[in-house]
């Protein structure tokens, strides 16, 4: 059998390639880190059409998004037809349903993995409604914790079941499980009342503004991922940003003691030794 279609079992091709030059963390630390986390991600990423974020020459350099499936890739990575609005051929996104996938994929360069709110057996009704908490650069971590705070109760409060995460970016996501019975329309009409009535309610910190220069210096309630062909970050995929970070699900009891970036490459494996994923019971 050709390398190719064994080494995500055995490691990556080209190992010592260097993808995070800042931190010197090579093709294999990636590869390590996927399969420590891979029955988490996979839990999350099941069934859902995935947007790759890959950088072939590390994220010193440029990298790309992809949602067609290359030509290249073996015929045991799933993939799912997703028809596009306006008409056109359907994108073959791949699927991560199992770690041969995973790992097939992180030999790829493959950084980010980027997952829809709906599944393939309706692509049209969310099973995750997502509110993302997008800060500008100067607002302390003190000031972003209470928002969150305040936007999972208001999610608590319109009968949703707020589930936390750090983005490995800037912000927060807050997530609430669907029972896929609403198309996409309902959902974000009512994710974007929530977050309108807390900025009329707050002007001061937080906005619904979608032009960046008309936000100041407050803090966006982004609720655009909310609608067919969008995406969120997966839970425990990393980030292409220095220090390797990576979306983290967490209790709303840690919010305190953590920042968009708190876990990533380097600590993750040793939080999941200590601590089961907390979105675990998400559906």
């Amino acid at each position: 059998m050709p390398r190719n279609e064994t080494q995500d079992r055995t490691g990556p091709s080209n190992p010592d390639k260097v993808l995070y030059p800042q931190d010197s963390f090579r093709k294999q630390d990636v590869f390590d880190y996927y399969r420590a986390v891979s029955g988490q991600l996979i839990a999350h990423a099941r069934d859902k059409p995935v947007t790759l974020r890959r950088f072939p020459d590390g994220i010193g350099a440029e990298g790309f998004f992809q949602k067609e499936a290359s030509r290249h890739f073996p015929e045991r990575i799933p993939r799912a037809p997703v028809p596009q609005r306006g008409g056109g051929s359907p994108v073959h996104h791949v699927l991560v349903d199992d770690e041969d996938a995973l790992l097939y994929l992180a030999d790829q360069a493959c950084l980010e993995f980027h997952i829809a709110l709906s599944t393939v057996e309706d692509l049209e009704r969310p099973v995750l409604a997502v509110l993302d908490l997008d800060p500008p650069e100067d607002v302390g971590i003190a000031t972003l914790r209470d928002v969150v705070r305040t936007m999972c109760e208001r999610f608590a409060d319109e009968g949703f079941v707020p589930h936390l995460q750090a983005t490995g970016g800037k912000g927060f996501h807050i997530a609430a499980p669907l029972n896929g019975d609403r198309v996409f329309d309902e959902v974000r009409s009512q994710v974007r009342e929530l977050a309108d009535r807390a900025a009329r309610d707050d002007p001061q910190r937080l906005t619904t503004e979608q032009r960046k220069n008309k936000r100041g210096d407050r803090i966006f309630l982004d609720t655009n991922r909310n609608a067919y062909g969008q995406t969120m970050i997966a839970p425990y995929s990393l980030r292409a940003r220095p220090g390797a970070p990576a979306a983290t699900p967490l209790d709303l009891d840690e919010l305190g003691r953590v920042n968009p970036r708190s876990y990533g490459l380097s600590n993750m494996a040793r939080r999941l030794a200590q601590k089961s994923d907390p979105w675990r019971d998400l559906h």
